[in-house]
């Protein structure tokens, strides 16, 4: 599983020109999953993007959880967060999960995230979505499964 956190003043997404969800202050999130992910791996990533602590306190430090702030989670599906160019120009996405099981772990996933008690609205999952951000630093982290074995 792959998660690409950035810290946004607000966020929204738009399907067939209508804005599907949106959100002030938090986390915008491209989600996505390869073959070996589950729902062990999906609560791990949950609960590692709802502690970390990237929010600016008091003395300017990132010291501040989600939660700290009231902030919101847009979770967004994304499988080409899985493409491959290293063998040519036109990425391959052999390594994203089959849609089936990406749609049951991304609902899983943001289950998860409201059950820490964090407001979080979603995209719509395989469709051609517009995303916009107002990005907050800019900060954005990258959480990768494999690294947090």
């Amino acid at each position: 599983m792959r998660v690409i956190v950035q810290r946004v003043k607000k966020a929204s997404v738009k399907v067939e020109g209508n804005i599907v969800a949106s959100i002030k202050q938090g986390y915008l999130l491209l989600v996505g999953f390869t073959h070996e992910d589950n729902s062990f791996i999906v609560k791990k990533v949950a609960e590692k993007i709802t502690n970390l602590r990237i929010f600016s306190d008091e003395n300017d430090k990132m010291n501040l959880a989600i939660k700290e702030v009231k902030g919101e989670i847009l979770s967004v599906s994304q499988f080409t967060l899985y493409g491959d160019v290293s063998g040519g120009r036109r990425p391959s996405f052999t390594s994203s999960a089959k849609a089936d099981k990406a749609k049951e772990l991304y609902e899983l996933f943001n289950e998860y995230l409201d059950k820490l008690e964090i407001n979080t609205k979603s995209g719509i999952f395989q469709s051609y979505m517009e995303v916009e951000s107002i990005n907050d630093g800019p900060v954005t982290v990258i959480i990768d499964s494999e690294d947090l074995k």
